[in-house]
Formats: C-alpha cells, sequence, structure tokens
C-alpha cells in the first residue's frame, strides 16, 4: 500500500511519526484510504502513541466503518488514560449505536478532562434527549454555548429541546410549545445577527419531530422553523453556485425519492416500496439512500430505479448529487427523522418537490411546494394545516404488500385477557393517560401491555399515577415488557384480545400489522391526519364502528369488546373478509402517475 501512496520514486516514510503527520494530512484532504493505511503502520510502529490511534479512529469513522472506529477510540483513551479527545470520541461512536447511559460515561469523562469541550457537551445534551430528559439536554446545551458562543449547533438544539420526547408528571404541554415559540424566535434573531459564516451547519442537527405528537395545530409554528431553515441553507447554495433547476422537457419524468430509510423499516413498508414498484415502469426513477443500512429490500429498490445513489456522505455532496440528476419531481417520503434530510429538503433541488407522511405533518418549508397524503386519512379543510399545497390521493394513498408472517413467540400472561398498547411511548399524550386507567378499572380481567424503550421510563410513571388515582393495581392490570422481534410481536397480536391504538398520533404499519393477524382494533377519530392512521385503514376494509369520535367514547367501545367475545370472533371475520383491501391498490399510484406528469410538463 506504501509503495502505491508514493510512487516508484516517491520514499515512503518509515518512522511513526513520519507516518503519523502524513496520514493525519492525508484524512484532513479526505483522503481516507490513504490516511488509514499510514495511520495504521504509525500504531503498528509505535502502539503508544495515542494520537494516531485517535486521528486512525477518526478516518474509520469518516469512512463509514463505526465498528473499528469505536475500537481505535477505545485504545487511545487506554494507551492514554487522560486523553479528553478520545473519550469523546468513544461516547461520539455509541451515540451512533443509540447507547445513550454508555456514550454518557464517556462524554462526562471527556468533560471532567476538558470542561472547556463544547462538543462533548453537546454531545451530551444529545445522549440526555435520547434517554427523555430534556432538562438535562438543556442544561447540557447551556454548557457548550458557555463554553463556545457561536456554536450554532447547540443552539439550535437548544430551541428543539424545549419539546420533551415524553412529558412527565407535571410537565404541561403547552408551556413547552409557548417555550420553543419563544427560543425560536430569539434563534431567527441570532442568526440575523451571527457572523459565523458556517452557521447553516445547525440546520436539522435537531428537528421538532416531537411536536407532532401533540393533537393541536402546529402549522404556524413549523413554518417559522421551515422559513428559518430554508433561508440558511439558501445562503450555503447561493454560496456554492448550486443554481435552483429549470423544467425540462423529457418523453418520461424523473423522479428522485430520498429517504434515510430505503431498506426494511415504517416508511419503506407504508410509502415508498410502492413508489418503487408502480412508479419505475413509468418513469425514470432516480433513489437517493442517504442512510448506511442495507438489506433486501434495498436490494429490491436498486433493482427497480434507473439510478441507485446510495453511499455514505456528507450532505454536500449529496446535494451536488441530487442537483446534478436533473430530476423534474422530487420526494421526500419523510422529514423529521433524518439530519441530512432536513438539509436537502431546505433547498431547492428541483423545479418541483414534494413531502409525504412518512412523518405525517407539515414540514413548514417554503422549499415543498406539495404534501401527498391520502383522502381516507384526512379530515375535512385539512388544507389549513399545510403550508405545502395538500394533494389528497384517493383511498389510503399508498400500495401495500401483506406483510410476511416470521417464526416468533409470546408466552408471557398466558391466563389473562391481552390488550395491547402498541405505541411509542411518545405516542401517548399525558391527558389520556386517566382513558387506559379506566378501561383498566372497568375490564378486571385485562392486562395492558405496553413496550419499553429508552423513552417509556416516564411514561411508566404517569401511567402509575393515573391507575393510582383511578384505584387500579398497575403492576396486576398492566406491564412493559421488552421489544419484540417482529415474529414474536405478530404472535403477541394473533392471541391478543384487543388492539388499543395510540390517542391523537396513530399507528400506521402497527395498525396493518393488526389486522393482518386478525384483531380488532379501537381507535379514536383525530383531529389531523396524524391521528388518523389506524381509522383510515378501519374505513377502508368497512369497519367504521371500531372508530370511536370522542374520548369517552373510545373508552366505552374498548370495555364493551373487551366484554363481548362473540363479538370480537365477528369482527375477526369480518377483518380476515376484508383486508386484502388494503393491498395492491392501483388507484393512489396511478393518480400520483397522473399528477406527476401533469405537473412537471
Amino acid at each position: 500500500m506504501l509503495k502505491r501512496l508514493f510512487g516508484a520514486k516517491g520514499a515512503a516514510p518509515q518512522s511513526a511519526a513520519e507516518c503519523f503527520a502524513l496520514g493525519t494530512q492525508h484524512a484532513q484532504r479526505g483522503e481516507l484510504d490513504q490516511a488509514v493505511a499510514l495511520l495504521e503502520r504509525a500504531v503498528k510502529l509505535e502502539p503508544a502513541m495515542a494520537e494516531a490511534h485517535h486521528n486512525l479512529a477518526s478516518a474509520r469513522r469518516d469512512r463509514g466503518e463505526p465498528q473499528a472506529a469505536l475500537a481505535a477510540y477505545r485504545e487511545a483513551a487506554r494507551v492514554r488514560p487522560d486523553f479528553a479527545e478520545a473519550h469523546y470520541g468513544i461516547g461520539l461512536m455509541l451515540m451512533g449505536e443509540r447507547k445513550y447511559d454508555e456514550a454518557l460515561v464517556s462524554l462526562k469523562r471527556a468533560i471532567e478532562l476538558a470542561p472547556r469541550m463544547a462538543e462533548a457537551h453537546f454531545e451530551a445534551g444529545n445522549a440526555h434527549m435520547g434517554l427523555g430528559d430534556w432538562q438535562a439536554a438543556l442544561a447540557a446545551f447551556k454548557a457548550a454555548l458557555a463554553a463556545r458562543p457561536d456554536y450554532a449547533e447547540a443552539r439550535w438544539a437548544r430551541t428543539v429541546s424545549q419539546l420533551p420526547a415524553v412529558h412527565g408528571a407535571g410537565t404541561d404541554p403547552a408551556e413547552r410549545r409557548r417555550a420553543f415559540a419563544q427560543q425560536l424566535d430569539a434563534l431567527a434573531k441570532w442568526f440575523a445577527g451571527t457572523k459565523r459564516p458556517d452557521a447553516y451547519l445547525a440546520v436539522g442537527v435537531h428537528q421538532p419531530f416531537y411536536l407532532a405528537y401533540q393533537e393541536e395545530p402546529n402549522r404556524e409554528l413549523l413554518a417559522a422553523y421551515g422559513a428559518l431553515s430554508a433561508e440558511q441553507m439558501g445562503k450555503w447554495q447561493s454560496s456554492v453556485a448550486l443554481w435552483p433547476p429549470a423544467k425540462r422537457a423529457r418523453a418520461k419524468p424523473r423522479v428522485g425519492i430520498v429517504s434515510a430509510h430505503i431498506r426494511d423499516h415504517s416508511v419503506w413498508t407504508a410509502l415508498v416500496r410502492g413508489w418503487v414498484e408502480r412508479l419505475a415502469p413509468a418513469t425514470d426513477l432516480h433513489l437517493f439512500h442517504l442512510g448506511g443500512e442495507s438489506d433486501a429490500e434495498t436490494e429490491f429498490a436498486r433493482q427497480r430505479a434507473a439510478r441507485f445513489h446510495g453511499g455514505v456522505r456528507a450532505y454536500e455532496a449529496w446535494a451536488r448529487e441530487i442537483h446534478a440528476a436533473e430530476v423534474d419531481f422530487l420526494i421526500y417520503p419523510e422529514l423529521g427523522m433524518d439530519a441530512t434530510a432536513a438539509k436537502l429538503a431546505a433547498l431547492r433541488l428541483a423545479p418541483v418537490q414534494a413531502a409525504s407522511w412518512g412523518h405525517p405533518e407539515t414540514t413548514g418549508l417554503p422549499t415543498m411546494d406539495y404534501y401527498l397524503s391520502a383522502e381516507l386519512l384526512e379530515p375535512a379543510q385539512a388544507q389549513a394545516n399545510y403550508t405545502e399545497k395538500l394533494v389528497a390521493l384517493p383511498n389510503l394513498g399508498c400500495w401495500l404488500v401483506p406483510g410476511k408472517d416470521e417464526a416468533g413467540s409470546f408466552t408471557q400472561f398466558k391466563d389473562q385477557q391481552l390488550l395491547v398498547c402498541p405505541g411509542n411511548a411518545f405516542k401517548y399524550a399525558p391527558q389520556h393517560d386517566r382513558l387506559l386507567a379506566q378501561i383498566a378499572k372497568r375490564v378486571p380481567d385485562a392486562r395492558l401491555v405496553f413496550f419499553s424503550s429508552p423513552l417509556s421510563k416516564r411514561l411508566e410513571e404517569r401511567l402509575r399515577d393515573a391507575f393510582r388515582r383511578a384505584g387500579v393495581d398497575f403492576d396486576q392490570r398492566a406491564a412493559f415488557v421488552g421489544w419484540q422481534s417482529r415474529g414474536a410481536f405478530r404472535a403477541l397480536l394473533k392471541r391478543a384480545d384487543l388492539y388499543l391504538d395510540t390517542i391523537g398520533f396513530s399507528g400506521f404499519n402497527t395498525a396493518v400489522h393488526a389486522l393482518e393477524c386478525g384483531l380488532p382494533i379501537v381507535t379514536r377519530e383525530g383531529r389531523f391526519m396524524r391521528g388518523r392512521l389506524a381509522s383510515g385503514p378501519l374505513k377502508h376494509i368497512g369497519l367504521p364502528e371500531l372508530v370511536a369520535p370522542t374520548d369517552e367514547a373510545y373508552v366505552e367501545l374498548a370495555v364493551a369488546l373487551a366484554g363481548d367475545r362473540e363479538r370480537r370472533k365477528a369482527l375477526r371475520a369480518r377483518i380476515e373478509a376484508g383486508r386484502a383491501r388494503l393491498y395492491r391498490d392501483a388507484a393512489p399510484l396511478d393518480a400520483l402517475q397522473r399528477f406527476i406528469e401533469t405537473t412537471v410538463t
């Protein structure tokens, strides 16, 4: 390798110091293969050179090798225990694995060694957010700003982190919304006055993802957030002369889909797979897979697309690649879940750009022209909820294929009636805790089954309090179980008696799983599309009576069904007879194809 690096006439570096210096230079220029080769030689020649282990770790991280990077950071810390940057690197890699507790240990050690290391405070804030402790996160972001006042990323994170993932007892959601609005206004004023030329890098580091889980109108707040995002990213786009593209005449429209989840993922299952399958024959389909994970579904997408763009790269490279592809109609199936996608969506990279309901909320971005939704998911006058022009496709708006059964079992609570509560912890709003306690009180033989996660601790505390106030023994009537494999989850759904949908923000893929397993669902019609992701499928297969109009009706319906075995049996038969309507519905995708063809000409 070294001969290839330097050629026949060049002298290969012989000492560890020379390899370290030259390898570091290559890493700084982004020449990662050369950097790794030289830094590996440096640590082989001098195993105790902590800085070489550290820089090797960073090069491997940038090359998309997280496990090798983590091992090298750990070796740097072992060789030199007081090396703050090595402990920070360990924490950073553990954050990528969502091992937030472990990451905090390393990040706190880095802060002990280097109290003014702003990046360590920032990542500690991110770890606290991952664990659901928004107050600790705000304190960490404040410490990052004290160390570096122009730290735009920390300012952005401090603003968005006003919104807790899970509200604890005593936290007022309305007060948190007001705090977010105030901080967002202050953030916009700071950006208007900052002299930091790369402040736009803050866009998307945190996103107001959890705002959607409050059943309140969010358009005004998200419009302000989207305007700030687009303003900052627009400055970068102008600075590099990446001018907005013009429409082009083509025989077939060139459609681009930008997603970090072109793999076995809920967004892929609900939306993108159908687009890939149905749009590919009639369009020049380009897929831009931002994520590092790939599987059999990724390969399916690769085979169907006219062009598949994938691999780990920075947002600048993605922006240039998408722009160079000259697509006519660019779709972002989910915005709010990936930082790179957030930056890209705030740019104008195609003549027509659209978002969709992988994260079911308006983006607020002036760069998004349309929002692709569905007739059965939207309430009346739904356009008022969007900054984009709403396009309500027929029926459920998507092309689904039947889910695959996988081997698995669920053997807990064998002798009890099971009411499955399958939502992530952040889907449960505090004002609905009492409804679950009422159901538990009125169905004395049932156990409500929730699922544990890093964020579920505060939800469990809230529910215990609600059950106590209702006079119900939580430990006898409810349980948090570990996250299940797909096979085990479907085994639970087949065995359960009822599925209690989350109120205000429904499950879509989980509801479809339940229907595939013949399990009756109780849902409440939401005020917004995000609260209708279960009621839409139920209405589509002819079961509107399972959709309650109010909170009180939701409780009454759940109690009535739990107490009526024969009615549940009849509902299972109707689900099995009607669920075929969920699959391979050509109407919405044909309508989408016509819309694209009309819009790009």
